[in-house]
């Protein structure tokens, strides 16, 4: 398990690198299309500062001991940010992602050790290393829907690929679409590089992972780990697929992309 310390340092840096090139993107190029289903790059952008400002009020709501501002106050962070122009999220963007890594970085030891945060539709507080990994994750992948807009062969960044291969919360259940299945119940074992991993996928209803590996299982899959994180994001086109990933048996990447159709 990764520390506070760790994803945090990973948001600093996936921050840093969108925020460079944003820096020099012109209006045509925030009107273009990113990665993001029928976003443009200024929409991503868009959604990751009105996220970044949601996230530091909730951050901050933990740290003051207040309540959320709930549904009502996450809409009028929406609506605002929906009717910017495209240089207004650019620049609205780097403002709000720094604010919200800038606090994140402030927290000391006890903080990131103890502090608990609601973010309103778990069903208990977590910690702050898995605040800022859901964040991360967010980034990450969105930020790769823009990169890629410009080198179809963008992947993710190793920092974040560390954070996120195994880290917590689990999300494979809630983004999988297990009625692809057509009512099979498969278990492949897929092995990852940079960094080594093993692990069962366990295609049923629902979908999940698991560090028990049984001796007979229905196909194998081996990739890079960044691939694997794509894939379960719904970001492993086969225009956006490496060379050199590897299945056997049932191991079918047309039915993986299927069941993880993306978000």
């Amino acid at each position: 398990m990764s520390s506070p310390d760790t994803v945090i340092a990973a948001l600093r840096s996936e921050y840093d690198l969108l925020a460079q090139q944003v820096a020099v993107f012109s209006d045509d190029d925030l009107a273009g299309p990113s990665a993001a289903s029928e976003w443009d790059i200024s929409q991503v952008l868009s959604h990751l500062g009105s996220g970044a400002e949601i996230n530091r009020a909730t951050l901050q709501a933990a740290l003051d001991g207040t309540a959320l501002g709930g549904r009502e106050f996450n809409e009028s962070v929406w609506d605002r940010w929906n009717a910017m122009s495209g240089r207004e999220r650019a620049d609205g963007y780097v403002v709000a992602n720094r604010e919200l890594t800038e606090l994140y970085e402030s927290l000391d030891a006890d903080a990131r050790k103890s502090l608990r945060i609601d973010v309103g539709f778990l069903p208990a507080p977590i910690d702050v290393a898995t605040a800022g990994r859901m964040r991360l994750n967010e980034v990450a992948m969105h930020s790769w829907d823009i990169r890629v807009a410009s080198d179809v062969n963008a992947t993710l960044t190793p920092q974040a690929v560390r954070e996120l291969l195994h880290g917590e919360p689990d999300l494979t259940a809630w983004i999988s679409k297990p009625e692809h299945l057509d009512g099979e119940s498969l278990v492949l074992h897929v092995t990852t590089s940079e960094p080594e991993s093993d692990f069962a996928l366990n295609l049923t209803t629902p979908v999940s992972t698991g560090f028990e590996v049984a001796d007979k299982y229905d196909g194998t899959l081996t990739l890079p780990a960044e691939a694997w994180l794509r894939l379960k994001a719904g970001r492993l086109a086969p225009r956006h697929t490496p060379t050199g990933i590897v299945t056997t048996g049932v191991a079918d990447l047309d039915l993986l992309r299927k069941v993880f159709p993306g978000y």
